[in-house]
């Protein structure tokens, strides 16, 4: 909840998200299309397993090693919300809730019960999600246990054919799906959403069958209804078993056959059809405004038809169509950074029409965030304007060069990561294989077609390509804005005329070269003056002679992976309050680029490498983050020194980025979430000017002098940074690299600390009720705070405890009150600037179940306070710790976290290594002292968000 900084962001998307999860199509559908160039047939991946039992259900089995021990299991079905009846809207995705409330071998919850207590954590791990086509339900799940890894398949089989749907259940679950509809919509979007589906979606089954239904359905439809579902659509012909893990495929093959060769298939199956969308010849416009929406959007989609061949043509026209995008990006975002767009934001694009919702509909997309609703149209014609240009007069052979050497690099990345592959992008690729047919592409095949097509596509393939983006009909426009805008927003002819008069009076593209190297010259080394190894957990130090500390941890996680990061501290917490808001800007400094390289040069100097750095500033500390190749390792340390010490002004993006976050100020309070956080954040840091969001008037007084000034103070002394590396690397082959970039940081050895601004929440119990927004929803959240001696034992208990809650909030609230539908306990604990802790529980509800539900999260406290956790409780908890911690343990980004705030708060690294010993200590009684100690309610606030009226 904390403002750092003014980094700005919108939040509007490039499309308007229909679904919970994107299907990706690639079938054809009928009607006119262009095919693409003819290709070769893409040979079959050798290491997948593809059969089909006589039932006609599908399966795909791979075994991969990545994560070790572990297997992830899908089971897909082909049908989603498109095939209800009337009767049944809404009705795919409450089966699909249905599975999680008992089966024929795991009655009631016992399901989840027992994979909790083997580890695997509900909603993380364990979960399902039900589009317009498709229900899936997956399940990570530990392969070193046998049984657990065999009732893995009998849980997948269940769900499968024999869901119970009891009545009780069924009437039980109403109430949670309602809480879900309100938890995740009934806000700005959802009302905006529901007025342009209708555009859209036009002419189409999917604008009247989205998949949460209609709530007087699911109050009130009869338990045959659900039942016939299930009965109809749960068949083995439309379902596959997905298996990818360490596992031995044979045995695997075997347990699918047992678990899924006796279902059977309807006798008279109901056809299964697929739905297609409408061409529209005239131009649909929506304009749609509403008084808490905070920004002005407007997008425009250009439709048209493609039919692939599932060839190497197919894969070779995705990559010409994704480097064309690379390049608008590119151009767009290089408008901005000269502050001359008439937008403040802008994205076109061209691929599957809303995320591939439709099969074989594809569009070209154009969207425009502006300052206010009467500059809508002249941003959306900037916007067209580039896309037109690019069609009009191509790209540039450099531009094209650029975003090959990014292709060619992440190809590279790829390849030498290809024994590495996470289950999970297999487990992704089989299920398009199974929906629609997409190709199964291997990565050794990948790579070679990959290679022999960058060097094959030229500049004239690509402008070809994007000659033919911009069709001619089934052009939608849609316009999102605030409600008191709407006399301002222009009309339907002038967003048609701005769309159609683009391309007018147009010049071509100058691309702008960079010949210049990223430092003029190497900065003088430093030197090593002590070396110290950590054994036990593989880590060497350095400190060097300008005072730099670096751990260096080798690692064999990832092949072709570098990752670092380093703290020194001080932070803002150097600025004084009065200066805070003169400074605020310095967090910025970064993003703006390098010395005389801004960021589109940036891009250009660093294509072809996997080098990424930035430097940091925080409340308390001062710092850097970087990833690279290790072959890239070196221009990533470059990347450090040149943010230390050249980094650039630029007034033009200064002026555009305060512009852009006072349009967010001018609307901010319209938004009920807005108002709510905000007064959260004043309960939690007692209002202080440093977390407060800054008014129009402090905006203005925001200095780029002082800011930059300030961020050049910041890291003017390296002597206090401490560096963190790890990955791919050998110590000795690196240390030369250190020494010359992190060894030549300038140092003056001042021993700056960081200072406690005394930013604290208000103590003793308090309240406050925000009366804001026109749906019937309110949020709520419940916090327990207070000072904390910071130590791995006590953590690990304020850890169990919150997780225990957890287990119990969700219980009580959605099994047994059927309130909400996702609550959420997180707990907080830090040593600096002085050691505290902040526990929540928050979620969503009606309005008139507020006080009735945090009554209800009470007394579960209550009750672990007087009882303790029970034995399962327990159980569950370490069960689910443990089999984070093994998966973790060979994760280069957690050794990176983990290491970084173990050095920062002075501890112990090698304490990861008595885990087991502290999870001994977390018991029954240990968890009820935890309780007594944490959720005193000596400090505890409740913040409620309820509509206006």
């Amino acid at each position: 909840m904390k403002r750092k900084f003014l980094l700005m962001t919108l939040a509007a998307a490039s499309v308007i998200s229909l679904t919970e999860s994107p299907a990706y199509a690639q079938k054809s559908v009928a009607g006119g299309s262009t095919t693409a160039a003819a290709g070769q047939k893409i040979p079959a991946d050798p290491d997948v397993k593809i059969g089909k039992l006589s039932n006609g259900l599908t399966y795909y089995i791979r075994k991969n090693a990545e994560p070790r021990n572990r297997a992830v299991l899908y089971m897909a079905l082909k049908a989603g919300s498109l095939m209800e009846t009337d009767a049944q809207q809404g009705l795919a995705h409450f089966t699909e809730h249905m599975a999680f409330n008992g089966t024929k071998d795991f009655p009631k919850n016992e399901l989840i019960n027992y994979l909790q207590k083997a580890g695997v954590k509900f909603g993380a791990d364990l979960n399902a999600y039900t589009s317009f086509d498709q229900t899936v339900y997956q399940l990570p799940i530990p392969t070193d246990s046998a049984e657990l890894f065999k009732n893995g398949f009998r849980i997948l089989a269940n769900w499968a054919g024999h869901i119970s749907m009891l009545g009780p259940d069924i009437d039980g679950e109403r109430g949670v799906i309602i809480e879900e509809d309100r938890q995740r919509g009934m806000n700005a979007q959802s009302r905006i959403q529901k007025e342009l589906l209708p555009v859209l979606l036009y002419g189409s089954r999917y604008a009247e069958r989205i998949p949460i239904g209609k709530l007087d359905i699911l109050q009130n439809f009869k338990h045959e209804e659900i039942r016939n579902f299930y009965r109809d659509w749960y068949r083995p012909n439309l379902q596959a078993v997905i298996a990818v893990g360490d596992f031995d495929v044979a045995a695997v093959e075997s347990l699918i056959k047992e678990n899924f060769g006796k279902l059977t298939n309807p006798a008279k199956p109901k056809p299964h059809a697929t739905y297609d969308l409408a061409d529209n010849k005239e131009p649909l416009v929506k304009i749609v405004t509403d008084k808490e929406f905070p920004y002005n959007v407007a997008i425009a989609f250009i439709r048209q038809r493609h039919k692939g061949d599932q060839s190497t043509g197919d894969l070779r026209r995705g990559m010409v169509i994704s480097m064309a995008n690379a390049m608008l990006g590119a151009r767009i975002s290089e408008l901005k950074q000269k502050g001359t767009a008439p937008f403040v934001d802008g994205q076109a694009t061209y691929g599957q029409y809303q995320g591939g919702l439709v099969p074989g509909i594809e569009a070209a997309s154009v969207l425009a965030v502006t300052k206010s609703g009467g500059e809508l149209a002249a941003g959306l014609a900037g916007v067209m304007a580039e896309f037109e240009r690019a069609a009009q007069f191509g790209f540039t052979a450099s531009e094209l060069d650029v975003v090959k050497k990014q292709s060619e690099a992440a190809n590279e990345k790829a390849n030498r990561e290809k024994d590495k592959i996470a289950s999970n992008t297999f487990v992704q690729a089989y299920l398009k294989n199974f929906m629609y047919g997409a190709p199964i592409v291997s990565p050794d095949f990948r790579y070679d077609i990959t290679k022999k097509f960058l060097n094959e596509i030229t500049v004239e393939e690509v402008n070809a390509a994007v000659k033919k983006m911009l069709g001619k009909e089934n052009l939608t426009i849609v316009v999102q804005a605030p409600e008191k805008e709407k006399a301002s927003l222009p009309t339907a002819d002038q967003l048609l005329a701005a769309i159609r008069d683009a391309g007018k009076g147009l010049k071509p593209y100058e691309d702008n070269k960079v010949n210049k190297p990223l430092l003029d010259k190497k900065p003088l080394a430093g030197k090593v003056t002590n070396t110290e190894k950590i054994e036990s957990i593989g880590v060497t130090k350095l400190t060097l002679s300008n005072g730099v500390v670096i751990y260096l941890k080798p690692t064999d996680f990832k092949n072709d992976q570098i990752i670092f990061t380093s703290y020194a501290q001080g932070g803002v917490s150097q600025a004084e309050d009065k200066d805070y808001m003169a400074v605020n800007y310095a967090g910025n400094i970064p993003g703006d680029g390098i010395g005389e390289f801004d960021n589109p040069s940036l891009r250009r100097l660093l294509a072809g490498t996997t080098a990424s750095a930035a430097s940091y500033l925080n409340d308390l500390y001062q710092g850097f983050s970087g990833s690279a190749s290790p072959k890239d390792l070196e221009t990533a340390l470059q990347l450090v020194y040149a943010y230390a010490t050249n980094p650039r002004k630029d007034p033009v993006v200064f002026k555009k980025n305060i512009e852009e976050y006072g349009i967010y100020l001018q609307n901010a309070d319209d938004s009920p979430e807005n108002v709510f956080n905000d007064t959260v954040t004043a309960v939690l840091t007692s209002n202080n000017v440093r977390e407060k969001k800054p008014t129009m008037a402090e905006l203005n007084n925001i200095s780029l002098d002082r800011s930059f000034e300030f961020y050049k103070s910041r890291f003017a002394d390296a002597s206090g940074q401490t560096f963190i590396f790890v990955g791919n690397f050998d110590v000795a082959a690196i240390t030369p690299m250190l020494e010359t970039y992190l060894g030549g940081l300038p140092a003056n050895n001042k021993a700056e600390k960081f200072v406690d601004r005394g930013v604290r929440p208000l103590s003793g119990k308090n309240e406050r009720i925000v009366k804001k927004g026109i749906e019937d929803k309110a949020s709520v959240k419940m916090f327990f705070y207070n000072n904390y001696n910071y130590a791995p034992e006590n953590n690990i208990q304020l850890s169990a405890l919150s997780d225990i809650l957890e287990f119990k909030v969700l219980e009580r609230l959605r099994e047994k009150e059927g309130g909400v539908y996702s609550p959420n306990v997180g707990v907080g604990f830090e040593k600096y600037p002085y050691g505290n802790y902040n526990l929540s529980v928050s979620f969503s509800c009606a309005p008139a179940n507020v006080d009735k539900l945090v009554n209800a999260v009470l007394d579960e406290i209550e009750k672990i306070k007087k009882t303790g956790a029970t034995a399962d409780d327990i159980t569950k908890f370490k069960a689910e710790y443990r089999r984070a911690l093994e998966v973790n343990m060979r994760e280069n980004n957690f050794w990176l976290s983990y290491l970084s705030g173990k050095f920062k708060n002075g501890e112990d690294p090698t304490s990861i290594l008595n885990t087991e010993e502290r999870l001994k200590q977390v018991t029954e009684a240990s968890v009820k002292s935890a309780a007594a100690t944490y959720l005193s309610n000596a400090n505890y606030f409740k913040a409620a968000l309820v509509p206006e009226k």
